[in-house]
């Protein structure tokens, strides 16, 4: 008779057990890091400050030309956030430019701005605000529900806020005569000019919202694998709509503090934004098949491209040379991207290996 026909309960669940191996930790190579792609974002902006330096002197490194630098950073920072959520979130957005222009357009024209006069400037950011948002959730909208891929619903909407932006403007430049507008934003604090806090309040609550909030983790999950998050219980259309309404609310914004810097609504404003705001995302370390985003890269991303375009001009280099360098610039982030994207995954399959 057999001796072994049925093995004991407690036997079967500890060989089960031992199928599976404890969860090692994945070590390897701090530049897989965020912190450590922080650091390399840091070594390169001090090392473009320092070429700056030796190449235009006292007037790069003086105190009006960091503020300059800042005051650039701080539009397209404000729609790199926006980006980044897009594309952490598996998306692209290549309209935020022609959302600029459109929000600009219609929040400076004639009857917008005498409402703002007889009642209160806010009239005018709201418009921008409305308009920016309304132009995500149609992006949204086609992404999520007409199930349209990204770069066509984004393209089709450049196209067309970009068109809308001439026709109300009759593409001219709309100069803005709301002196209460100007002198808001325009002005500073402590020194430092309003739009400059603007981006850094917005950074600081984008930082939060990725990194603490249910919201967050949600876009890291859908820009991961859709379908897992989808049987996980996260309404992935919807939570896409919003990716979408939360980047052209950021464009809202930009388009305020655009208007604010040139006293205009034109619908040239927002020109190539698209190119800048991917260049930072993706240089700050952000996936572009989603998944994996971070708000403190992208805000060294636009330093990094901002002051990249600072020394050029000083040096009265073309724009021209600028576009190839950051050209350049990008395709040698997504070649690092994914060298070190497949070494994480032959790192995780020799952790997950029995």
């Amino acid at each position: 008779m057999r001796e072994d026909v049925a093995r004991p309960p407690e036997q079967t669940a500890s060989s089960q057990a031992t199928v599976t191996p404890p969860a090692v930790p994945r070590s390897g190579n701090p530049l897989r890091t965020g912190m450590g792609r922080n650091v390399g974002l840091v070594v390169a902006l001090v090392l473009l400050c320092l070429v700056g330096i030796v190449t235009a002197g006292d007037t790069f490194a003086t105190g009006a030309n960091l503020l300059t630098i800042l005051r650039l950073a701080a539009v397209i920072g404000v729609v790199s956030i926006g980006m980044t959520f897009v594309i952490t979130g598996g998306g692209i957005d290549l309209s935020v430019g022609a959302m600029v222009a459109l929000a600009s357009v219609w929040a400076t024209t004639l009857a917008t701005q005498q409402l703002a006069t007889d009642a209160h400037w806010i009239f005018m950011v709201s418009t921008a605000l409305v308009v920016g948002a309304a132009c995500g959730l149609v992006n949204g909208l086609l992404v999520a529900y007409g199930k349209v891929v990204p770069f066509i619903a984004t393209l089709a909407m450049l196209a067309a806020a970009r068109g809308l932006a001439e026709i109300i403007s009759d593409r001219r430049t709309q100069i803005i005569s709301v002196n209460g507008f100007v002198d808001f934003f325009g002005g500073s604090l402590i020194g430092v000019p309003v739009l400059v806090w603007i981006f850094v309040l917005v950074a600081a609550a984008g930082w939060v919202v990725l990194n603490r909030t249910t919201f967050g983790r949600r876009t890291f999950a859908v820009g991961g694998n859709a379908e897992a998050a989808r049987l996980a219980g996260i309404k992935v259309q919807r939570h896409t709509v919003a990716l979408y309404v939360l980047a052209g609310l950021c464009c809202g914004i930009a388009a305020v503090m655009l208007m604010a810097r040139t006293t205009t609504g034109s619908s040239t404003h927002g020109q190539l934004y698209e190119l800048d705001a991917i260049a930072a995302v993706v240089i700050g370390g952000t996936l572009l098949s989603g998944g994996r985003g971070t708000i403190v890269g992208t805000v060294f991303g636009v330093l990094i491209f901002t002051t990249l375009n600072n020394v050029f001009t000083l040096n009265n280099l073309s724009i021209s040379a600028q576009s190839v360098a950051k050209g350049l610039i990008i395709v040698i982030a997504v070649l690092l991207q994914q060298r070190l994207a497949g070494g994480d995954r032959v790192s995780a399959a020799r952790t997950t290996r029995p």
